[in-house]
């Protein structure tokens, strides 16, 4: 398969933030070029300061973003989507496409993705890597594909923390959105003894029934479907989450009480800051309270009941 490159050019004190958003445009390969930190980097990596001269010749005040669109996808709309949200967002760019092939791609997204522990109780595993060692913790193998979801993400690291403290044994919890499957999955690692993701994009379902059968999980303990938010959902859950972006939250506060048990908690995340009070005014119109509000490097994720 071949694929477009959209490179987007920022400065590197933005590169946080429109990352964020290049993952929410095309979240299956992006990878970044930053070099504002190599040397530090490099020693804390690799513990050496010796550093190939054409790396030291970078420009270390600008990022570069490598985003991959499929070949039957219209790039345009990828870029006119990063266009608006940096411009919304005060950031400076510049664009430019060119095309590249599925192995370009490919492993050099896999090289960031490294073994990962998350909060008190998870370690995330690429499944191509062997070498890990998780201690006590339970080990999700996961193999995104093209779905979004590798718990590297500040939105998703949020979730699963959140998760962590929340589950309990026997919960059961409605994953919308649910992309590689990683917050279903790992809500059954944590204790729960039901999950049920919903996604609109069917390659996702696909990777994500993948991934939970590669961790022990199938039906009926695990579902996945595809759907719009919850029109294939039919009962009520202990924890609902949604790892989104802002405007589909605030669409869906109108209907998740509806899919919430007594006392339920609902997890949303994927909220840039500075739309964070809108959705939190738009969950509390809807009936729920906020519990807790949580935010890293400019994402916010929101715990309701």
């Amino acid at each position: 398969m071949e694929y477009t490159e959209i490179k987007v050019s920022i400065s590197t004190e933005n590169t946080e933030r429109a990352g964020a958003i290049a993952n929410m445009v095309v979240p299956y390969g992006i990878y970044i070029e930053d070099y504002s930190d190599l040397e530090q980097e490099a020693w804390e990596i690799a513990h050496i300061d010796l550093i190939d001269e054409e790396l030291l010749l970078k420009d270390r005040s600008k990022s570069i973003i490598h985003i991959y669109v499929e070949d039957d996808k219209n790039p345009d709309e990828a870029v006119s989507f990063l266009k608006e949200r940096l411009e919304n967002e005060n950031i400076g760019y510049d664009i430019e496409i060119s095309g590249c092939s599925d192995s370009d791609w490919r492993d050099k997204w896999k090289t960031y993705f490294k073994p990962t522990p998350v909060g008190d109780r998870l370690f995330i595993r690429p499944i191509w890597i062997d070498d890990y060692n998780p201690g006590d913790r339970a080990v999700l193998n996961i193999e995104p594909g093209a779905a979004f979801g590798t718990g590297t993400h500040d939105t998703t690291r949020l979730c699963l923390e959140t998760l962590d403290k929340v589950v309990k044994k026997g919960d059961t919890v409605l994953d919308i959105g649910c992309g590689s499957g990683i917050l279903a999955i790992s809500s059954l690692l944590l204790g729960a003894g039901e999950a049920f993701g919903v996604d609109i994009d069917e390659l996702a379902v696909k990777t994500a029934k993948a991934n939970g059968k590669m961790n022990g999980f199938d039906e009926p303990e695990l579902r996945f479907v595809c759907g719009d938010l919850a029109d294939k959902v039919t009962k009520q859950y202990d924890i609902v989450v949604a790892n989104i972006v802002a405007d589909i939250i605030i669409l869906f506060s109108t209907q998740v009480r509806a899919f919430m048990k007594k006392g339920a908690k609902f997890i949303a995340s994927g909220i840039i800051d500075s739309r964070a009070d809108e959705v939190v005014d738009a969950l509390c119109k809807a009936g729920l309270v906020l519990k807790e509000r949580i935010e890293c490097d400019g994402w916010v994720c929101l715990v309701c009941e």
